[in-house]
């Protein structure tokens, strides 16, 4: 019998082996502990710094006593209220753990190792995360005039016979949008055995005539929403998939069926439920959007038209110049980041907070800039 040589350890699949072991987002938590102290301001990672609705909060903590139980399997209740405020049945919606999870499994039910999928290039790199996971073929188109392009992604998706096709509207990183006429024509025109994936994650804080109605008889199309972003529960990780009954009843196939937890189960339905603390927050965002485009300018600098909880500042140069005054921003205990892509890196995305918080910003900015241009 030949002596084995010690223990070799799992045996990874090919594809996982070639990947490599790395986190799409640097969380500000990591950060803080390279660093050793605690950021002054978090404006970074597009959470509600506003918090979620009371109601949510109480829900929680009163559902903390069973958490000796499972979520339910179904998020049934959750569910229920979703359907009944969207005017669709409850077997065309799917809860999961955030739009993360459920892109993840997504993926998992359609694209397998070669298969092709096209998004735009800089877009919400989560999803180019799964895509890779999964062994498929990423093909990217660039922005146009700082919106993603539906044109030039559905010529793409035509060209290489994608599976998928990513869009997020209103768009992340750079707060654009696009009306609801030009989804449509999108919608109509995707490519036989394509589906487009329509992120709506930051739907809630879009002018009205961004969203396209509902048709959860169309296959074309899949949209998820969160919890994450007007809610204010980021943190319960709840987010949920819009479509067809036979594309949603699939997703049965792949999930965790035990993924979501009862206290985000009971949170996501009592935020659901507070229209009036939603609108609060909204205003608010719309008070901060506009704080941060005045700082901006007040720093000589260019701020992008925002539908979404975050600004893109215009740093005026390239991505170089961007990356220095991020990291200034950083070294000042002022947590934001940047699109990942030219032409785009050229500026930093700044999440909305209360007055405070943006009163650090204020005051860090212009030490960050006139650093970064001293090199």
């Amino acid at each position: 019998m030949t002596q084995s040589s010690g223990p070799r350890g799992p045996r990874y699949t090919d594809l996982a082996a070639s990947l490599p072991a790395s986190v799409p987002f640097v969380g500000p938590e990591t950060q803080e502990r390279e660093r050793g102290r605690p950021f002054r301001a978090r404006l970074g990672a597009n959470e509600s710094l506003f918090g979620p609705s009371p109601h949510a909060v109480t829900a929680m903590a009163e559902t903390a006593q069973e958490t000796w139980k499972y979520g339910d399997a179904q998020s049934w209740d959750l569910r229920v209220a979703l359907a009944e405020r969207l005017g669709v049945g409850m077997d065309n919606i799917m809860v999961g753990e955030g739009i993360d999870g459920l892109l993840g499994y997504l993926v998992r039910l359609v694209v397998g190792p070669g298969d092709r999928v096209v998004t735009s290039l800089g877009a919400y790199p989560t999803f180019n995360y799964h895509v890779a996971g999964f062994g498929g073929e990423l093909v990217t188109v660039p922005y146009r005039d700082d919106h993603e392009d539906p044109v030039a992604l559905l010529d793409k998706a035509r060209d290489v016979g994608a599976k998928l096709v990513y869009l997020a509207n209103p768009d992340n990183p750079m707060g654009t949008w696009h009306e609801a006429e030009v989804i449509q024509r999108m919608i109509e025109a995707i490519p036989e055995g394509t589906l487009l994936v329509l992120d709506e994650a930051y739907l809630e804080f879009a002018p009205e005539g961004v969203a396209p109605a509902l048709d959860v008889t169309d296959p074309r199309v899949i949209r998820m929403r969160t919890f994450s972003k007007a809610y204010g529960l980021a943190g319960a990780r709840v987010g949920y998939a819009i479509g067809t009954a036979d594309l949603i009843s699939a997703f049965n196939k792949v999930r965790n069926h035990f993924g979501m937890a009862r206290i985000s189960q009971a949170g996501a339905l009592a935020a659901l439920q507070d229209e009036d603390y939603l609108a609060e927050v909204q205003a608010k965002v719309a008070v901060a959007r506009g704080r941060i485009a005045e700082i901006a300018a007040e720093n000589g600098l260019s701020s992008l038209p925002s539908a979404t909880n975050f600004v893109a500042i215009d740093c005026g140069a390239d991505g170089d110049f961007a990356r220095r005054v991020l990291g200034e921003l950083i070294k000042r205990d002022v947590f934001v980041r940047m699109p990942f892509a030219p032409p785009q890196d050229r500026c930093i995305r700044v999440s909305v907070g209360h007055p405070e918080d943006l009163d650090v910003f204020a005051s860090a900015l212009p030490e960050a800039v006139a650093a970064a241009r001293d090199g």
